[in-house]
């Protein structure tokens, strides 16, 4: 019976994913990505894949300060939902189940279906499932029985809601599955409704906590109900200005976002008709005292509740200002992406402490920079920051380069030795660039220094003593080349005493804050100063840069050189950014009766608009663009919300 469904829901998927799916079905929008996008079969169901032990540890640390936040609140839902068979995940972003809570008697098959800790539910792995359609449409989903893609799983039923960070960054998903459930998918709607409840609590509790030495204005329609269950919140600072905004704020209060897209930056008495004094009228008195309404310029009405620090504001900031004083370089790696702030707080926790730490990321973010700003983050500054690019020397000499040799060592070798790069590290940072191209030999031999902490130069009897942190580098996946067998696993668990992921610059939001400082580096080498004209600048910011951050300093520092004057023009741009750029600065599709518009290219912005009901960070992801160019692209088309209409 159940191999008869199986073959049934196989032939279904296949006749979906060849005819396409209405963009109003996010069950068939995914089946179809998975057969056209990420090549997936359904005639070739796959087992659950869970992560190894250490991998899971690598993404648990990415979100570790959530994890507690989220963990109370799954223990409450987890009340509620076992005794009718469900178990809990907690996924981070990238879908691997970060956290679980089980019934330990069903562990066996829980695992065998992939309802365990490590499970890889991301939809390029496990193809349409309530985590990995969860995370790209980013909205609650119910995945039942047969809307899974892979027929392995039709036997689940799941239910996800998603999880936003403080700053609006999407941070993972909460989920609720059970092995087997009554047929009919309306038997999901209470399950659904409850995660979706729930993972808004967590996120509230982790905002409360992330501006607890802020002040924080609660908001709901109900006057009663306002001081204990405000949906939306928005914390604001001393001088009144927003600072953080939750889920329930960025929805509710979005037709008064503007073209920024955000309340963040702005007079919190601007969004109230009311003013600021209204606001500090209740802090003041207190809400049980005050029933003010506050009315928006959209003419909604709120009662308000406001919560003072929790700690003080001077206090709370003194961890991260000391760290600031004493990382200054590591401060000046970001502006305010939320991946990049994270790094930026790991590492200044990291600086100081005896672990190795791997860097991953692609060719060009910046790895070489970071290690040169832990170093000099660190009581080791003083000492010596050694740079050893793995894959530049040449094998015949990186034994010699790496370890040294004495006198008479071999012929061609200087007369006296020479100290190997390892040894002149000794006492400071010793950045090895591109390990994974170390070729296997010498990979046994620096395994051994880590776990000795001493050197062997070529022709010597003697090890050499040396003291040192390494910093490892790559832009490959060495769990890939452990597979391959060119990678010793040993020393990749010597190397990553702790693991930094650099984010690649298309997904940067202080692409801006790269801009300019980057200009000012380099022009202050080049003896020249100019800006970008706002043209130039929305080319800078709207190109997906495939070299990362060495290729933007490479195009500043070419602009720089050919500009005319103080101002760097798109003219001044290399061709492969003007090229990139010409698309959009075609003629806009409906912002003018008659004009030459590039009818495909609205259509196709208006479409993801409305498959993620309006939320213009979700549809800036699946177009690759940033946020600041689906504004501009509404505002050429003349596409506008239903919520904006008169």
């Amino acid at each position: 019976m159940l191999a008869q469904i199986q073959r049934e829901h196989i032939d279904h998927v296949l006749a979906v994913s060849q005819a396409g799916a209405p963009a109003t079905d996010p069950i068939r929008r995914s089946w179809v990505r998975c057969v056209r996008e990420h090549g997936l079969d359904p005639t070739r169901p796959t087992r659950a894949h869970i992560v190894e032990r250490a991998r899971l540890r690598e993404h648990q640390d990415q979100i570790e300060e959530f994890l507690g936040v989220a963990r109370t609140g799954m223990e409450q839902l987890y009340k509620r939902m076992a005794g009718i068979g469900y178990v809990l995940l907690l996924t981070d972003a990238h879908g691997i189940a970060v956290d679980f809570i089980g019934n330990d008697a069903w562990a066996r098959e829980l695992k065998q279906s992939g309802l365990y800790l490590g499970a890889d539910w991301s939809e390029t792995r496990a193809g349409t499932c309530a985590v990995g359609t969860c995370i790209v449409e980013q909205a609650p989903i119910t995945c039942h029985h047969t809307d899974h893609f892979d027929a392995s799983h039709i036997s689940l039923t799941c239910n996800s809601a998603p999880l936003f960070d403080p700053t609006g960054g999407f941070l993972g998903v909460l989920d609720v599955s059970a092995l087997s459930s009554p047929s009919p998918r309306d038997s999901q709607h209470l399950a659904l409704q409850l995660v979706t409840m729930y993972a808004q609590m967590v996120e509230d509790a982790n905002f409360l906590r992330y501006f607890r030495d802020r002040w924080v204005l609660r908001l709901g329609s109900a006057w009663s109900m306002v001081d204990v269950s405000g949906e939306i919140m928005l914390a604001f600072d001393a001088d009144g200005l927003v600072v953080g905004t939750n889920s329930g704020a960025r929805r509710a209060l979005r037709p008064l976002s503007g073209e920024a897209g955000t309340l963040v930056g702005r007079p919190l008495g601007e969004v109230f008709r009311e003013g600021m004094e209204a606001i500090w009228r209740i802090a003041r008195s207190g809400f049980a005292a005050d029933r003010t309404a506050l009315s928006t310029a959209s003419g909604e009405v709120y009662y308000g509740a406001v919560l003072a620090p929790r700690v003080a504001p001077q206090a709370a900031r003194a961890g991260e200002a000391a760290a600031a004083v004493a990382a200054p370089a590591l401060e000046r790696l970001a502006g305010d992406d939320p991946q990049m702030r994270r790094l930026i707080a790991q590492a200044a926790r990291l600086v100081n402490r005896p672990v190795n730490i791997l860097v991953h990321g692609e060719t060009g973010t910046g790895k070489e920079v970071l290690a040169k700003a832990l170093h000099e983050s660190s009581s080791r500054a003083a000492k010596p920051f050694v740079a050893v690019n793995c894959a530049a020397i040449p094998e015949s000499l990186i034994e010699s380069e790496l370890f040294g040799y004495t006198a008479g060592s071999f012929t061609g070798g200087r007369s006296k030795g020479m100290r190997g790069l390892i040894q002149q590290a000794d006492g400071g940072t010793l950045f090895l660039d591109e390990i994974g191209d170390m070729p296997l030999q010498l990979q046994t031999r620096l395994l051994r220094v880590l776990a000795e902490r001493e050197v062997l130069p070529l022709g010597a009897e003697k090890p050499v003593p040396v003291n040192l942190t390494v910093v490892a580098a790559s832009h490959r996946d060495l769990r890939k080349l452990i597979a391959e067998g060119s990678f010793r696993e040993d020393l990749y668990y010597r190397l990553c005493g702790a693991i930094l992921y650099l984010p690649p610059l298309r997904e940067r939001h202080d692409r801006d804050y790269l801009i300019e400082r980057l200009l000012a580096a380099e022009g202050a080498e080049l003896g020249t100063t100019a800006l970008p004209t706002p043209a130039a600048q929305a080319m800078l910011l709207d190109y997906d840069w495939p070299g990362n951050v060495r290729q933007l300093r490479n195009v500043l520092r070419f602009a720089l050189a050919v500009c005319d004057g103080s101002r760097i023009t798109p003219e001044d741009l290399p061709a492969e950014l003007m090229a990139a750029g010409a698309h959009d600065a075609a003629p806009p599709a409906t912002a003018a009766p008659g004009a030459l518009l590039p009818q495909d290219e609205a259509a196709q912005l208006d479409a993801a608009l409305r498959r993620h009901r309006w939320n213009v960070t979700a549809a800036a992801a699946e177009l690759g663009i940033c946020r600041a160019t689906v504004y501009r692209q509404m505002k050429r088309f003349g596409i506008v919300a239903p919520n904006q209409l008169s």
